[in-house]
């Protein structure tokens, strides 16, 4: 079981740990006592939360099974049909949303609005080298396509993601690796 071995994974490191900052005097049965007990205490504690946050965190199959549900629902439903130029739009205002100091960042990157999502699978994409190093011209590309397919039906969560997407693909260009933009999340 993955869970006990991480909880007794975990008990061991923190007694590991207590006992190398805090080593038992051993003057007295007492002290140690207390020690012992103490880590104890918070080696069953950690062991408990480590067994039991996972448990928690995983998706019923009745929550699955409505979460498909209702994403086939959305897929199902007519994109709203966007005015020309409404999408472009929808990006500058994503510019605009974003903080003083990233504005700075984009002057020398561009921003292109793209339909050639669905080759890519994918909503956004950043080409380039991190702002580290430059060693390639950088640009971010917003996808249309799979924007407007996925989210279209509803105008706020489109916005919404046209930010999240704009936002994820600048945080590749400060650095970022997927799974740190992930951990933004973004």
């Amino acid at each position: 079981m993955p869970a006990l071995r991480a909880a007794a994974t975990a008990a061991f490191v923190l007694g590991t740990v207590l006992f190398l900052l805090h080593p038992p005097s051993l003057d007295g049965a007492e002290g140690l006592f207390g020690f012992v007990a103490g880590a104890i205490a918070l080696m069953l504690v950690t062991a408990s939360v480590t067994v039991w946050l996972p448990a928690r965190d995983s998706m019923t199959e009745e929550e699955f099974e409505r979460l498909v549900k209702r994403s086939e629902e959305l897929a199902a439903k007519p994109a709203a049909a966007l005015e020309e130029g409404e999408f472009d739009q929808l990006v500058a205002e994503a510019i605009d949303a974003l903080p003083h100091e990233f504005l700075k960042v984009l002057e020398t990157v561009p921003v292109i609005v793209s339909d050639r999502g669905a080759e890519h699978c994918a909503y956004g994409h950043y080409y380039g080298d991190t702002v580290a190093r430059g060693n390639y011209e950088d640009r971010i590309v917003i996808y249309r396509d799979t924007l407007e397919r996925d989210f279209g039906f509803d105008p706020g969560i489109l916005r919404a993601q046209v930010e999240r997407t704009l936002r994820h693909e600048l945080a590749h260009h400060l650095g970022w690796g997927e799974r740190g933009v992930q951990g933004l999340g973004l």
